[in-house]
C-alpha cells in the first residue's frame, strides 16, 4: 500500500456506517479509540452506544460522500497523517433517540440534514485510533439535537 492508497480498515468502517453495522464498525476501531468533537472527547465505549441510539432513533439515517475529482470513485482524501471524508448525512427522527447521558427523546418525525462536514480519521497499525469531526455550524453530533428541537447549553 502506498501513502495514498485508502486503508482497507477505513473502507470497512465506511461500509459499516452505511449499513448501520455497529459490530463491524467496532471491529475497525482500536480499543483506546477517541472521538474528539466540540470540546468533548469520548472513548470507544461511549461512541458505540451513541451509534446504536442514532440508528434506533433515525432508522433511515444515511451517509453520502463525494469522491474528490482527482481520486475517481468514492475515495477518502489524506491530509498529513489524517484521512478525511466529506460526509453528508441525515435521516428522519422516527424512533426514540436514547442518546447516552440524556433522557430518551420520543420521535419528532423531523427530517435532519447535517451540512457537508469533513470527518478526520487517524489510523495506527491496522485500526482507527482517532475520529475528529470538523467543527462547523450545525455539524454532527450537536446539529442532530438542534434540528429535532433539543435545547442545548452553549459550547
Amino acid at each position: 500500500m502506498n501513502d495514498t492508497t485508502v486503508p482497507a480498515i477505513l473502507l470497512d468502517y465506511i461500509e459499516g456506517l452505511k449499513t448501520h453495522d455497529v459490530a463491524r464498525i467496532a471491529a475497525t476501531m482500536a480499543d483506546d479509540l477517541v472521538v474528539i468533537s466540540s470540546g468533548k472527547t469520548v472513548a470507544k465505549a461511549d461512541f458505540l452506544p451513541f451509534l446504536h441510539a442514532l440508528y434506533a432513533g433515525f432508522p433511515d439515517w444515511r451517509y453520502d460522500h463525494d469522491a474528490p475529482e482527482r481520486a475517481g470513485a468514492d475515495a477518502p482524501e489524506k491530509e498529513g497523517h489524517w484521512w478525511f471524508v466529506r460526509w453528508r448525512q441525515g435521516g428522519t427522527h422516527a424512533g426514540v433517540f436514547n442518546m447516552p447521558g440524556m433522557a430518551p427523546i420520543p420521535a419528532t418525525h423531523r427530517k435532519v440534514q447535517i451540512p457537508e462536514q469533513r470527518f478526520f480519521y487517524r489510523i495506527e497499525g491496522d485500526r482507527l485510533a482517532s475520529i475528529r469531526p470538523e467543527p462547523i455550524e450545525g455539524g454532527a453530533p450537536r446539529g442532530i439535537l438542534q434540528q429535532i428541537g433539543v435545547a442545548l447549553p452553549p459550547l
